[in-house]
């Protein structure tokens, strides 16, 4: 549970603040009162946080029977979320009440104005949340979450050439040695559609760094490289897939030589058998990282009792012993999105499967390595669109 000062009581905190008012005329809204009688939450995820946290939004049912009555899960595609939500808020509904998403689905809800703003509204119901996060993911949260998503865990990602070394044996270094090689090996490199990827996206926002284009942050005045070589290197990709889990699968299974990974899609998938754990990594000349991050989004009009609840939940995971779980088995590498997380705070499985699947290499290459916002959401949007329709329109999905 969130900590508040001694005496004060976390169903007033902000009884008795006057209200402050912000530009565009907005106000600093009370935070709702803890229901008297418990709620049923809906959480829906689009992205896989729930491999990650599901065990601390477990923890918070069990620990606060008055507050929740149950917490039912719910799954689907990122590129499904925005239409959903939209939709029961123009009929009047208010199904779910958390949203875990990456930055795609949070892109996505933004332009819609979909998600109500939490900070700074809310802020007090997250006391010194600046101070406690990561600066990385302090960054994403200022920059991408914008006060409507709350990062929750984080990682520096990619982008990652994952390659198999029987099979590859020059391995390429370079933008332009990746581009030759899938010109030799047609069919045999691949990434899924950056709209319901995090490798996918990373990778696309990742080459104006690798390619030295004009501007990193602007796909659309900004990435005329980027663009040309996407459209070049797709010539020689059978299909792009709607999700990272076909790559790793193909990858695993002899069909892909190199695939774009990141940090955890490397570890999970070679823990969990998908891929053979002596698949190898490598960096191309010129990278940074291309950070993400997993955010709780809450959308606007849910009833004020399931409001505080969330609320309430949400400020519970952000706790490091409810962050140790996102070490999980390597997903979201290394995936607390707070400060004073130590992997020996983290599940023995975690800890067994790090160990074993984790690469010592990963602490010099986040340590000496650049790492870089991804684009802002109004961007991202116009980025996945111009994808679609300069790149994935050329090929089968």
């Amino acid at each position: 549970m969130s900590e508040f000062p001694k005496g004060v009581d976390r169903r007033t905190v902000l009884g008795g603040l006057s209200a402050l008012t912000l530009g565009g005329g907005s106000a600093l809204a009370a935070v709702p009162a803890l229901p008297s009688a418990p709620v049923g939450i809906n959480i829906i995820d689009v992205g896989g946080a729930l491999a990650l946290m599901q065990q601390a939004f477990d923890d918070y049912r069990t620990n606060n029977p008055k507050l929740v009555s149950r917490i039912t899960y719910v799954k689907a595609p990122a590129p499904e979320l925005a239409s959903k939500i939209k939709a029961q808020q123009d009929a009047g509904r208010s199904d779910l009440d958390l949203i875990l998403t990456g930055s795609d689905g949070l892109a996505a809800g933004l332009e819609q104005n979909l998600w109500l703003k939490i900070f700074p509204d809310f802020a007090e119901k997250f006391p010194n949340i600046e101070q406690n996060y990561e600066p990385a993911a302090l960054n994403l949260h200022k920059a991408q979450g914008a006060g409507f998503g709350t990062v929750v865990n984080y990682y520096p990602s990619g982008p990652l050439l994952e390659y198999m070394p029987a099979r590859v044996k020059q391995v390429p270094t370079t933008a332009e040695e990746l581009l030759a090689w899938a010109k030799a090996n047609p069919n045999k490199f691949m990434y899924a559609r950056p709209t319901n990827s995090g490798p996918g996206r990373t990778f696309m926002m990742g080459l104006p760094y690798l390619l030295g284009d004009k501007d990193p942050q602007d796909p659309v005045n900004g990435w005329d490289k980027t663009w040309a070589y996407l459209q070049a290197i797709g010539e020689y990709i059978e299909y792009y897939p709607a999700g990272t889990g076909a790559t790793m699968k193909e990858f695993g299974d002899g069909s892909r030589d190199i695939i774009i990974s990141t940090t955890g899609w490397d570890i999970n998938p070679r823990a969990l058998g998908i891929v053979p754990k002596e698949a190898k990594i490598q960096t191309l000349k010129g990278f940074h990282w291309v950070s993400d991050a997993f955010f709780m989004c809450v959308p606007k009009g849910i009833p004020n009792d399931r409001l505080a609840v969330v609320l309430d939940i949400m400020a519970h995971v952000l706790t490091p012993k409810m962050q140790a779980y996102s070490y999980d088995e390597g997903y979201l590498y290394p995936g607390p999105a707070v400060k004073n997380v130590p992997l020996s705070l983290a599940p023995q499985r975690s800890q067994e499967v790090i160990a074993e699947f984790g690469r010592p290499e990963y602490a010099d290459l986040i340590a000496n390595n650049p790492i870089e916002l991804p684009l802002k959401p109004d961007k991202m949007v116009v980025a996945f669109r111009k994808w679609d329709e300069l790149v994935g329109a050329k090929r089968k999905r």
